[in-house]
């Protein structure tokens, strides 16, 4: 039975093109629609291998991005003295303005969030030292799953590239890679990213330690920081993490699952027999 990661935070169709856009450093007005749609692809390609769900809005914005390059490539009618060209990419770009518009206004309040959790203190550090000698530090932002993402494609990409081998079945589970990553964390406030992958020589150790990546922080027993734009991603641990105490934290999170599908069940089944007791007066 495959094993799904599902992480609470919501990435949208419209976060990853942005996220690409910026990526790229491309102006938003001027969207070069073929690579940024080829780089869509590899993405969802990316997010179907880790077996994370792929909502049909991404699939919906590849359709649209495709419509956008046929539009661009076919015969323009010549506009009228009075009218300027139509750009096939302008509906996009307004949706993006707008999106980007509200993104950019929850910062504020994602800013307060983050201000009001330090009343509840915890063992994490918000900043790791930059210099034992200087003594700066430099502040760190969580990252977003695109983030991730590209940091298990770069790390994928340099995998040592195999043409000729012995096919044979590669044994590795989700707990051993869970246990192999707390063991790298032992000790540290943080490990990086392509520090912790190194040691990883097959494809399938690389995409099961991913995925045991994701379900740490899925249970709040790790974080994935930054401290610039698409720079170096750190680990740092949220507790005093130990492989016990991811046993102990996936049970309780496997019963309150289960807890919740059955209060889901129950008002269901009472909503049916409000319904038949409803019609049976009629």
């Amino acid at each position: 039975m495959p094993y799904k990661i599902k992480l609470p935070i919501f990435e949208g169709p419209f976060d990853l093109l942005l996220y690409l856009i910026k990526k790229n450093e491309v102006d938003v007005y001027d969207i070069p629609i073929a690579e940024i749609t080829r780089q869509y692809l590899e993405y969802l390609e990316l997010m179907k291998m880790l077996d994370l769900d792929v909502a049909g809005e991404f699939i919906e914005m590849v359709a649209t991005l495709m419509l956008i390059k046929v539009r661009m490539l076919l015969p323009q009618p010549e506009p009228l003295e009075d009218e300027e060209p139509v750009d096939p990419r302008a509906a996009l770009v307004a949706q993006l303005l707008e999106y980007r518009q509200f993104k950019e206004a929850t910062q504020p309040l994602a800013q307060k969030e983050r201000e009001r959790r330090q009343y509840f203190p915890r063992a994490v550090p918000e900043t790791v030292k930059k210099s034992a000698t200087t003594g700066e530090e430099e502040p760190l932002e969580d990252v977003t799953l695109f983030d991730l993402i590209t940091a298990f494609k770069t790390a994928l990409d340099n995998m040592p590239k195999v043409t000729v081998h012995q096919v044979k079945v590669i044994k590795v589970t989700l707990d051993q890679q869970v246990a192999f990553l707390i063991d790298q964390l032992k000790g540290k406030p943080y490990a990086l990213f392509s520090e912790v992958v190194k040691p990883l020589r097959s494809r399938m150790e690389l995409v099961v330690t991913f995925m045991a990546i994701l379900d740490l922080i899925r249970l709040q027993l790790l974080a994935a920081k930054q401290s610039e734009a698409f720079g170096e991603i750190r680990l740092v641990p949220l507790r005093d993490c130990s492989y016990e105490c991811y046993l102990r934290v996936r049970e309780q999170d496997i019963l309150s699952a289960k807890e919740l599908e059955n209060q889901q069940a129950n008002a269901e089944n009472s909503n049916v027999s409000v319904k038949k007791i409803h019609d049976g007066k009629h």
